[in-house]
């Protein structure tokens, strides 16, 4: 197996866990991930963002990070599940609150399961994205080309990463979204 330098993971929670506040359990979340042998190549600043959907909880904050494994996508998706276990992520409702939420975005320009599948998902409506989720991983993730919430934070690790799909970088999905959007996406001090 060879070494995957670019899996790009977006990190998020709105409810404190056992490592304390959202932001200390995105840290140490991190630093969980390391320590089950990946290499953190960049992680992004703390930002708040509008809880999704509106009225779901209380407000998100959220990261980004390029990591590097020598894992295949869905030992990366397994080690994810494993690290939100630990801080006590439950998956009671679908776009509910959480202590911690690791998104496996992309990994280099692989498209999974294939195209046609993921453009099943990526066009699936809003109302069987809020009761469906994939039996099987999909990539790139199939919403982050809409979320100012993802793409801020990725801007600052992966700003060149071009959508295998949509052939367009993160700088330009940000540009591509509605500015109040990117605004209501803050940087913590």
């Amino acid at each position: 197996m060879r070494t995957i330098d670019n899996y790009l993971i977006a990190l998020g929670g709105n409810l404190p866990s056992e490592a304390g506040s959202a932001a200390q359990t995105l840290s140490a979340s991190l630093k969980a991930v390391a320590d089950a042998g990946a290499t953190i190549h960049a992680f992004s600043p703390f930002y708040t963002t509008p809880c999704f959907p509106v009225g779901a909880g209380p407000d998100y904050v959220n990261a980004a990070a390029n990591i590097g494994l020598d894992a295949a996508p869905d030992e990366m998706m397994a080690l994810l599940h494993r690290v939100e276990a630990l801080f006590g992520r439950t998956r009671v409702r679908r776009w509910g609150r959480r202590t911690l939420d690791l998104d496996l975005l992309a990994c280099g320009a692989q498209v999974l399961p294939d195209a046609t599948g993921y453009d099943e998902w990526r066009n699936l409506p809003l109302s069987a994205q809020m009761e469906r989720a994939p039996d099987q991983l999909i990539l790139p993730h199939p919403r982050l080309h809409e979320r100012a919430f993802v793409l801020v934070p990725l801007a600052d690790v992966a700003p060149d990463w071009q959508h295998p799909v949509l052939g367009r970088t993160v700088r330009e999905m940000v540009a591509d979204l509605p500015q109040a959007d990117v605004r209501a996406v803050q940087r913590l001090a």
